[in-house]
């Protein structure tokens, strides 16, 4: 399994010789404008809420690349009455993908799309692939919840946001990891804007000194598990 960041929470997935990309916000990012969108792949596109920081390339890609779209029922339905391809989740539900295991799970957060319309309640996915598993937490507060994934799924990796302010911090994310059983964290939703800037040598001391692992990827770097 290949993990990319695109900024912000943008990720690329590449895992069973399919492509995923999450929550693609990445052309009117500054800091990813050496990333060009018409050349990612992508056979399928999961949204974890409707907030434009999240969804602003979806359709430009989708379009272009004839993805599945996959998120919520509500955000998922709002693509399908455009034409595009997708498949409806909720919390606690899973489904076997080409490439995997897909469970849609809880997070603390809100979802709206950038008109105001509804854009359901937000989660995050636990994706079991045929060698590794990770979780992407999509925005989110720290919340109990995330104690039950490790009950069904031993995590390789869990992809939390650390950029305070809309979301955890730091140091809820550092619980957040003993929450889910996991040592090896790639940090996201942190500074592409003022409000969620961080200090990254001091981030990645806090999880050192706890015995863990947070990766701070440049834009377009990658890691392999």
């Amino acid at each position: 399994m290949k993990v990319t960041f695109y900024g912000h929470a943008s990720l690329g997935i590449e895992v069973s010789g399919k492509h995923i990309l999450v929550d693609p916000y990445i052309s009117a990012n500054p800091k990813a404008a050496h990333i060009d969108i018409n050349t990612l792949k992508a056979d399928f596109i999961l949204i974890t809420h409707a907030h434009g920081d999240h969804i602003l390339d979806v359709e430009a890609i989708a379009k272009r690349t004839g993805a599945v779209i996959v998120s919520n029922y509500e955000i998922a339905t709002h693509y399908g009455a455009k034409g595009f391809k997708n498949h409806p989740m909720n919390h606690g539900g899973s489904w076997s993908f080409d490439f995997g295991k897909l469970k849609y799970v809880n997070a603390v957060h809100s979802s709206t799309f950038p008109d105001g319309s509804n854009g359901g309640n937000p989660g995050g996915f636990v994706i079991e692939g045929e060698h590794k598993n990770i979780y992407i937490a999509g925005d989110t507060a720290l919340t109990m919840d995330m104690k039950l994934i490790p009950m069904r799924t031993k995590l390789d990796l869990a992809i939390l946001p650390i950029g305070d302010n809309f979301t955890m911090d730091v140091d809820d994310a550092i619980i957040a990891s003993d929450f889910v059983a996991c040592d090896k964290i790639l940090g996201m939703h942190y500074d592409t804007f003022g409000y969620i800037e961080i200090n990254h040598e001091e981030a990645i001391k806090k999880f050192f000194d706890k015995g863990k692992d947070l990766m701070l990827l440049e834009i377009g770097g990658y890691i392999e598990l």
